[in-house]
């Protein structure tokens, strides 16, 4: 009886295929990159747009490890065995996902950033504490807070699902071990989780790289407003937002690149494990 044919390398599935659109993105970064470091109306713009990487970055890391922060705290609420915070984180993410983040920015910039410092004013005028204006409050963290309520939301939904991939067994063994409730998160539910949890939260780190160019609606000096003031003022519109374009793709794929590795070798230290 004749063997049944194994596939070939070229059919044995998608993740084989040699990735020609990543070939193709280096082709043409490399053709603008050139043209970036040859021409001087092009590295003019690079100098100038690359005060505003460091912003953006910035901005990324603060609002993404403080969103994780919530969002982690938001998922065991969601869990506890009170039914008023189950009821009231899922409240909180039901709502905060319905409302686009333009929407939510420009909200927490000119209507939550004021309510909180009239709180605090009223609260310091208690304790003898100076007033200080909504005006002092900077567009900077307000955009910050912004984007730390949004994907806090999503976040949540990230670690929810993971921390529900434990398997069940193992924390009633915890529990049979006397492990307390912390302990039982810390040391058995966590450290399994992660392992889900660490590819859909990579893939909120690089959605947040893009949408932190949203933070430009406030005047916030990152690449994508010193894109626009400079477009506006040598009216290079082509040669400017090609700059802008190719700093976004940089970052959004390196990162990509970097965290498939790292899915890669988690990958493979599970399947040893």
């Amino acid at each position: 009886m004749n063997e049944p044919r194994k596939p070939s390398a070229s059919h044995s599935g998608k993740s084989e295929d040699f990735p020609w659109w990543l070939a193709t993105i280096v082709l043409i970064g490399g053709f603008l990159g050139w043209q970036v470091v040859t021409d001087e109306l092009y590295l003019n713009i690079l100098t100038t747009l690359s005060k505003g990487v460091q912003l953006t970055v910035f901005v990324t890391l603060v609002s993404f490890t403080l969103a994780s922060l919530l969002g982690l705290a938001l998922a065991v609420a969601a869990g506890s065995r009170w039914l008023i915070i189950r009821q009231t984180a899922r409240f909180y993410v039901e709502v905060v996902r319905g409302i686009p983040i333009i929407v939510l920015l420009l909200y927490v910039a000119f209507v939550l950033a004021p309510a909180l410092v009239d709180l605090r004013n009223w609260i310091g005028g208690h304790l003898g504490l100076d007033p200080i204006r909504t005006r002092n409050f900077p567009l900077l963290w307000r955009a910050i807070i912004a984007l730390m309520i949004a994907y806090s939301a999503f976040i949540s939904e990230v670690f929810r699902a993971g921390l529900q991939s434990v398997d069940e067994g193992q924390i009633e063994a915890a529990k049979a071990l006397g492990l307390s409730r912390w302990h039982r998160f810390r040391f058995i539910v966590f450290p399994q989780a992660i392992r889900t949890i660490l590819p859909p939260l990579g893939n909120d780190f690089v959605a947040l790289v893009k949408d932190s160019s949203l933070v430009s609606v406030l005047g916030v000096a990152d690449v994508t407003q010193l894109g626009k003031l400079m477009a506006v003022g040598n009216f290079r519109y082509f040669e400017t937002y090609n700059v802008v374009a190719l700093i976004y793709l940089t970052l959004t794929i390196g990162l990509s690149l970097a965290l498939r590795r790292l899915e890669k070798h988690l990958r493979r230290r599970q399947e040893r494990g």
